[in-house]
């Protein structure tokens, strides 16, 4: 009975690093899509916060947000993955 429950718990710390990863994963794939625009909309902060006027930042971090989603409305298929070195 013992060697049941080690063999389960096991398996749990399995899923559990399983899920773990995936979180991890989208969570890359979210900062690499959003990325430019939350380091620009931090920086206008900051530099609204050290009385610096942060108005081209913020206008810099609309510009990403556009980009990002004209991006994500552009249809994807296997062909389009590549070829998008320097993009």
């Amino acid at each position: 009975m013992k060697h049941f429950s080690n063999r389960q718990r096991g398996q749990g710390m399995t899923e559990y690093v399983i899920i773990v990863a995936l979180i991890g994963i989208a969570a890359i794939a979210t900062y690499q899509f959003l990325g430019d625009t939350v380091r620009n909309q931090t920086a206008a902060i900051a530099q609204e916060v050290a009385g610096v006027d942060g108005t081209n930042t913020k206008n810099t971090a609309q510009t990403a947000a556009n980009n990002a989603a004209a991006e994500a409305n552009t249809k994807r298929n296997l062909n389009t993955y590549t070829g998008n070195v320097g993009r």
